[in-house]
C-alpha cells in the first residue's frame, strides 16, 4: 500500500522533465495519474511507463490556460478514476531576454502558461472541493504550486519569468487562507532540477555527473517531497514556500515587516533620507538576485 493509494492526481507539464519524474512517484505510491502535455506524443509516453509498471495513468494534451479546456482535463480524470484529489500545477515556459529587450509576446506568453495555467485548474477544482465539503463529504484536497528561486529571488534576465512565479508564491498564500475550511492545502515548490529548460538556461551547471556520484540535479530527487505533499500525511502543512534541490529542503522565509521606525507623526521630505538609512543599516540583507 503506497501513501497515495486510492487518490487521483493531475500533473501538467508531466510528458518529460519534473512532471515526468512526480507522474511515475505518484503511480509508484498508488496513485492514479492524469498526465497532461501539449506535446500529446510525451504524455502518452509517459502513461506507457506507468502502466507497464503496474499502474493507472491515462494522457491528456488539453490546453491549460483556458477554462474550458482545463474543464475537460478534469473531466477526463473524474471519467476515468471517479475523483480528483490532488493537483500538481508544474507546465512552464521561458522566454529570457534583458528586461529593455522584453517583448509584449514575450511577457504575455510567459504570464498565460505560468499565471493562467496556475489559476484554471486550481479554480475549477476549488469550487469542486468547496461545494462537496459545504455538502457535507469529507475533502482531503492539495493544491501543489510550482514557482521558483527566480520567483523569491529575482533572476537577471529573466523578469518576466521571475514576475510570474514571484505571483505563484502570493497566490499560493492566499489559497491557503482561503481554502484550508474546506480541507484544501495549497503549497508551492521551488525546485532546482534537470529540466529542458535549465538545460537550455544553463546547460553546464546541470549537467548529469559522468561518474556515479550523487546527481545534484535529478528530477527524481524532488519527486518524494511531492508526492508526500499529495498525500493525506500532509494534511497540516499548507501556505508553504518549499525549495528542493539535491538532497536539500528549505522553507522559504517570505516577505514579512521588517525594521520600523515610528516617527508618530508625518515624516518631513527632508527626514527621510536618515531614516531609510537607520533602516537599511539594521535590516538583514535580502538574498543576491540570481546572476547579480
Amino acid at each position: 500500500m503506497g501513501i497515495c493509494n486510492g487518490r487521483t492526481v493531475i500533473i501538467t507539464g508531466a510528458g518529460g522533465g519534473l512532471g515526468r519524474a512526480y507522474a511515475l512517484a505518484f503511480a509508484a505510491e498508488g496513485a492514479n495519474v492524469l498526465v497532461n502535455d501539449i506535446r500529446a506524443d510525451a504524455a502518452a509516453a509517459v502513461v506507457d511507463e506507468i502502466v507497464t509498471q503496474g499502474g493507472r495513468a491515462i494522457a491528456n494534451s488539453d490546453d491549460i490556460t483556458r477554462l474550458d479546456s482545463a474543464g475537460r482535463i478534469v473531466d477526463a480524470a473524474l471519467s476515468a478514476f471517479g475523483e480528483v484529489h490532488v493537483l500538481v500545477n508544474n507546465a512552464g515556459v521561458l522566454a529570457d531576454r534583458m528586461f529593455v529587450s522584453l517583448t509584449e509576446e514575450d511577457w504575455d506568453k510567459v504570464m498565460q502558461v505560468h499565471l493562467r495555467g496556475h489559476f484554471c485548474l486550481a479554480n475549477i477544482l476549488a469550487r469542486r472541493w468547496r461545494d462537496a465539503a459545504k455538502a457535507g463529504k469529507h475533502v482531503d484536497a492539495r493544491i501543489i504550486n510550482t514557482s521558483s528561486g527566480a520567483g523569491l529571488q529575482g533572476s537577471v534576465g529573466q523578469a518576466n519569468y521571475a514576475a510570474a512565479k514571484g505571483g505563484i508564491a502570493s497566490l499560493t498564500l492566499v489559497q491557503a487562507a482561503e481554502l484550508g475550511r474546506y480541507g484544501i492545502t495549497a503549497n508551492a515548490l521551488a525546485p532546482a532540477a534537470r529540466t529542458a529548460m535549465t538545460q537550455a538556461a544553463m546547460p553546464d551547471v546541470v549537467k548529469a555527473p559522468e561518474d556515479d556520484s550523487f546527481d545534484l540535479w535529478s528530477a527524481d530527487n524532488v519527486a518524494p517531497l511531492v508526492v508526500w505533499l499529495g498525500s493525506s500525511l500532509s494534511a497540516e502543512v499548507t501556505g508553504q514556500i518549499i525549495e528542493s534541490q539535491g538532497g536539500r529542503i528549505s522553507l522559504g522565509d517570505g516577505w514579512r515587516t521588517g525594521e520600523t521606525l515610528d516617527k508618530g507623526a508625518r515624516w518631513q521630505v527632508t527626514e527621510i533620507g536618515e531614516a531609510m538609512s537607520q533602516l537599511l543599516g539594521r535590516a538583514q540583507p535580502a538574498q543576491k538576485v540570481w546572476g547579480s
